[in-house]
C-alpha cells in the first residue's frame, strides 16, 4: 500500500524501541524484586508500573500493524482505532488506581503523564482512525506523532519509577 511505504523506517524504528524498553522494564523490575512487596505498594504499582509496559506493547502492536502489508488502508484503520478505544478505557482503569492506592500521593507530573497524555494519545489514535478515510496523509502523521508521545510517556514514567525506587524507598530488611 503507498500510503504506509513512507512509513516503514519509522515503524520499524520506533517498534524496536519499544520492544527493546519493555525487555528493559522487566529487568529493571527483576532487579528491584528483592525487595519485599506489601499490599499498598502492590497497588501503587499496577497504577503506576504497568502502564509502562502498556503503553510499550502498544507502540509495538501500532508499529506491527502499520507495518503489515495491507492491501487496503481500512483494516489497518480499524485496528489502530480499536487500540485508540482500548487505551481510553486503560486511562480511566489507570486514574481509579491511582486513587485506590495509598503508598504514594500523586503530583501534577503523575496526573500529566500517567493520565492525561496517555488519553490524548490514545484519543488521537481513535479519532485518526475515522479521519482517515478522507485525510489518510494527516492520518499518518497524527498517529506517528501519537506513537512516539506514547513511547516518550513510558521512558518518562518508566525514569520516574527506577528513581523513586532507588532515591526514596529504602529496601526492607527480613
Amino acid at each position: 500500500m503507498t500510503a504506509l511505504s513512507g512509513w516503514e523506517n519509522f515503524y520499524v524504528i520506533v517498534g524496536s524501541s519499544a520492544g527493546a524498553l519493555i525487555g528493559l522494564q522487566f529487568v529493571v523490575l527483576t532487579l528491584i524484586a528483592a525487595r519485599p512487596v506489601s499490599q499498598p505498594t502492590a497497588e501503587a504499582g499496577h497504577a503506576f508500573a504497568t502502564p509502562n509496559i502498556v503503553h510499550f506493547g502498544a507502540v509495538l502492536l501500532l508499529s506491527g500493524i502499520l507495518s503489515a502489508p495491507w492491501q487496503e488502508l481500512a483494516p489497518a484503520a480499524a485496528l489502530w482505532g480499536l487500540l485508540g478505544l482500548s487505551g481510553i478505557v486503560y486511562a480511566a482503569v489507570i486514574t481509579r488506581r491511582m486513587r485506590q492506592q495509598i503508598t504514594y500521593k500523586p503530583v501534577l507530573e503523575d496526573w500529566l503523564f500517567h493520565v492525561l497524555l496517555p488519553f490524548v494519545a490514545y484519543t488521537t489514535l481513535a479519532v485518526a482512525a475515522f479521519a482517515s478515510r478522507s485525510h489518510v496523509r494527516d492520518a499518518l502523521f497524527v498517529i506517528g506523532a501519537s506513537s512516539m508521545l506514547l513511547l516518550f510517556i513510558g521512558i518518562h514514567n518508566a525514569w520516574d519509577a527506577v528513581t523513586y525506587h532507588v532515591f526514596v524507598t529504602e529496601p526492607k530488611d527480613h
